[in-house]
C-alpha cells in the first residue's frame, strides 16, 4: 500500500469552498505511464469534531467530455426547468476558488480521514 507521502503530487490543484463545512478539491494527477486523470474530492468537516470526511471521484480522460456534457445538462435542467426564479449568483464569490500549490495540496491529503480501502484504490 502507498501512503500519502510517497504518492505523486498533483500536477494541478484547485480548491472550491462551498459553505462553512464543505470544500471541493480538483486535482490533476499523473499515472506511472505518464497519463493524466482528475480527482474531485468533497471534504466535509464532521460535526463537533476536528476531523474531515472525504469522498472522491476519479475521472479519466476518456470520460472528460461525456462527464462534462451530462453535468452541464443536469445543471441547466435544474436552473432552467426546476428553479428558474432562483438567483444562482447570490452566493458566488471569486475568493471561494483557490489555486493550490504542491505543499497546500499535500496538507489537504495529510489532514483528511481516509479508509484503508480508499488508500488501496489510490495506488498507482
Amino acid at each position: 500500500m502507498t501512503d500519502n507521502k510517497t504518492r505523486k503530487e498533483p500536477v494541478y490543484s484547485m480548491k472550491l469552498k462551498a459553505g462553512r463545512k464543505r470544500t471541493y478539491f480538483f486535482d490533476i494527477r499523473e499515472t506511472k505511464s505518464n497519463d493524466y486523470y482528475l480527482t474531485i474530492t468533497e471534504s466535509k468537516k464532521r460535526f463537533n469534531e476536528d476531523r474531515y470526511e472525504r469522498h472522491k471521484i476519479f475521472l479519466y480522460k476518456e470520460d472528460f467530455n461525456k462527464f462534462l456534457n451530462v453535468l452541464n445538462q443536469s445543471i441547466d435542467h435544474c436552473k432552467n426547468e426546476l428553479m428558474p426564479d432562483y438567483d444562482f449568483d447570490e452566493f458566488h464569490r471569486e475568493d471561494d476558488i483557490t489555486n493550490l500549490n504542491e505543499s497546500e495540496a499535500n496538507e489537504v491529503l495529510e489532514t483528511s480521514t481516509v479508509s484503508k480501502d480508499e488508500n488501496d484504490v489510490l495506488e498507482w
